[in-house]
């Protein structure tokens, strides 16, 4: 039986990792067996200019901390060696950084995530990652709304010339 202070300590780091997965709006799980220590301080850096917290904890602690903060179902892949990213404001940057490192590594496996307040499964993680950005996105939403605005701007400085050039009656 643990000692009241070993106790103490282990549920406040639980109260903390479960504060942290309530206060943020994704997360992806990963077992990140066979990656080599070079390998994962540059992950970790990638992470860290995100703004994604990653960090690996006992899989104890951690179902305790889902079980929690309302993703129980993350429980279930919960074995082995596991670390958890987790984003407070990008829903997509842990899974593009994390999924850049699993094609990189055969043993590095996305395992699930949550975003939205519910659990998804490694397929959707995978497909997250291959959203763009939102910045590509606005970009693209832009230049939609901008092409028909310069089709009529065209049209319409066509009809212009065409009266200028038009001769004199």
């Amino acid at each position: 039986m643990p000692s009241a202070k070993i106790l103490e300590q282990k549920q406040a780091a639980c109260a903390t990792l479960t504060e942290k997965i309530q206060n943020s709006v994704a997360g992806v799980l990963v077992s990140y067996a066979g990656i080599t220590v070079e390998l994962d301080t540059q992950l970790r850096n990638a992470l860290r200019t995100a703004g994604v917290d990653y960090k690996v904890y006992k899989n104890s602690l951690m179902g305790r901390a889902c079980e929690a903060s309302g993703y129980g179902e993350l429980k279930t892949h919960l074995e082995g060696m596991n670390a958890i990213a987790i984003s407070a404001e990008d829903p997509i940057a842990p899974a593009k950084i994390l999924k850049e490192y699993a094609d990189k590594i055969p043993t590095f496996e996305i395992k699930a995530g949550y975003i939205d307040g519910g659990v998804i499964d490694a397929a959707a993680v995978n497909e997250l990652a291959s959203t763009p950005s939102k910045e590509t996105m606005v970009c693209k939403i832009m230049g939609s709304m901008m092409g028909p605005l310069y089709g009529l701007a065209y049209v319409l400085q066509a009809k212009i010339d065409k009266e200028e050039q038009a001769p004199a009656e």
